[in-house]
């Protein structure tokens, strides 16, 4: 609409221009006839002497006899003027009578300043309006001014702008409409492109068995148009995409049985492993040295099936397997964790922050425990001694917020947004001297098990202060009712 625009208004003002320039010429023949008979009649008074008036202001005669200033058959509102050393002697302006009219004083200025020339000029008469005047030099030295009114000129020029801008808004309302609608029902197609890519877009492709169902209609993949060529390479790309999705998630498939079944027999092994080094280490004629062997053996080995159990639970979540789904009270799991956690640190201080009524969720108990104690083990080991941990549980709207937060060092800001990463290790600031080896599973196993609750897990460090926070959403009911031994029998609570 903007080329458009432009276009007319270029033809428009070349138009008006082209007609300006054919009405000034027809104007400027016109006025050199006009001065041809104006310089006869003043040739034939002979010399310049002023203008008599007649009785009312009406120029007359010469004292040389004159009969009219500016001559006959001068077309009405000619104005002529006799201009001697730079003075106007005289200046009158026709009327359709046939009679003249005195020209006022104030535009005798104007009249004076027309160079004789054979080029017409455009001059601002005041009250008389734009003239066309020429001048030339009479036989005598005086100068001869002669003008025509330019109105007609620009009263048609002002009639063909008012036409045009009309013609011209029409057009462009016109074509606008057109064009919109046109552009509209050419465009639906790639509209339809779009809103396929934007469901593809929409997909979850960054796990599981991924099946891409979307594709471009056929109606809009014909080679011949450019919109038909879009949806065409589109459709390309989307099976190119599905093949190289359906190769990586059968690699997954085969790397997680192979963890999993990895980490089922190797349990067996490590347990008979260890379990002869503890029944060699009895021994009492075992030499020292075979002894502290036979105990690393022991530790090493208790280790390896840490690490293979974390791996068969990673193996596990990833495959989908459902966690069981009743409700837990999250209250005692955290005071269960606190106080495991400070018999196993301590030399840590532990703080609780719980709230006074218990907080119920629907989800797997056993692998919730397994969060927060991955993450209090996780603020035990790689914290100095002293260090203040504190384990807070709140519900805030529709979920229950655990944390867990710790005055150590922090973590490094590289390191950040790989903490949940398999097989991450913390830097050496973060890691107590003494402490066992982590195996770069913990935060891992806590990030699967909160997601596979339909949680979020995230963690904030700076030295002094980093903080874990898990999202869980809220579950109804109370907690299961527990067995206990008691007294007169088992008492239910």
């Amino acid at each position: 609409m903007a080329l458009l625009a432009a276009v007319c208004a270029v033809v428009g003002i070349a138009t008006a221009l082209a007609l300006r320039h054919f009405l000034l010429n027809q104007l400027d023949d016109t006025l050199a006839s006009a001065r041809s008979r104006f310089a006869g009649i003043q040739t034939d008074r002979g010399s310049p002497a002023p203008l008599e008036l007649r009785p009312g202001g009406q120029p007359g005669g010469r004292p040389d006899g004159g009969t009219d200033f500016l001559g006959p058959a001068q077309s009405p509102r000619t104005v002529g003027a006799v201009v001697v050393a730079g003075t106007v002697t005289g200046a009158v302006v026709s009327d359709r009578g046939g009679d003249s009219t005195a020209v006022p004083a104030d535009l005798y200025p104007a009249l004076a300043a027309v160079a004789p020339g054979e080029h017409p000029v455009s001059e601002d008469l005041g009250e008389l309006g734009t003239y066309r005047l020429v001048a030339s030099v009479d036989p005598d030295g005086s100068v001869l001014v002669i003008g025509l009114p330019q109105a007609d000129v620009d009263h048609l020029l002002g009639l063909l702008a008012a036409a045009e801008t009309v013609v011209i808004g029409v057009a462009l309302l016109v074509a606008g409409v057109a064009g919109a609608v046109a552009v509209r029902r050419e465009l639906r197609p790639l509209e339809r492109v779009a809103a396929t890519a934007a469901r593809v877009s929409d997909l979850r492709l960054d796990t599981g068995d991924v099946e891409l169902l979307e594709r471009v209609p056929p109606a809009d993949t014909d080679p011949r148009t450019e919109v038909g060529q879009v949806g065409a390479a589109l459709n390309r790309m989307l099976d190119n995409v599905e093949a190289a999705l359906a190769a990586r998630h059968a690699s997954e498939t085969r790397l997680r049985r192979f963890v999993a079944d990895a980490s089922h027999e190797l349990r067996t092994p490590l347990a008979a492993i260890r379990g002869y080094a503890e029944l060699s280490g009895r021994d009492p004629a075992l030499p020292a040295g075979a002894a502290h062997a036979l105990a690393r053996i022991s530790s090493q080995s208790v280790r390896m099936s840490a690490l293979v159990e974390d791996l068969l639970l990673l193996a596990r979540l990833d495959a989908g397997r459902p966690l069981e789904r009743r409700p837990v009270d999250l209250t005692r799991l955290v005071l269960d964790a606190v106080s495991d956690a400070s018999a196993a640190g301590p030399r840590h201080r532990w703080r609780l922050r719980v709230p006074d009524d218990p907080v119920v969720i629907v989800g797997d108990g056993a692998r919730l425990t397994q969060v927060l104690t991955n993450l209090l083990a996780n603020a035990r080991t790689h914290t100095p001694e002293g260090t203040l941990v504190t384990a807070g549980l709140q519900v805030r709207g529709a979920e229950v917020v655990m944390s867990v937060a710790d005055t150590g060092p922090g973590i490094r800001p590289e390191l950040l947004p790989h903490v949940f990463e398999r097989f991450a290790r913390g830097q050496a600031s973060r890691v107590r001297e003494g402490s066992t080896p982590s195996t770069g599973l913990g935060l891992a196993i806590v990030d699967a098990v909160t997601t596979a609750h339909h949680g979020a897990i995230a963690v904030r460090s700076a030295p002094g202060r980093t903080v874990f926070t898990v999202r869980l959403p809220v579950g109804a009911g109370p907690p299961e009712p527990v067995t206990l031994p008691g007294a007169g029998g088992e008492v239910r609570v």
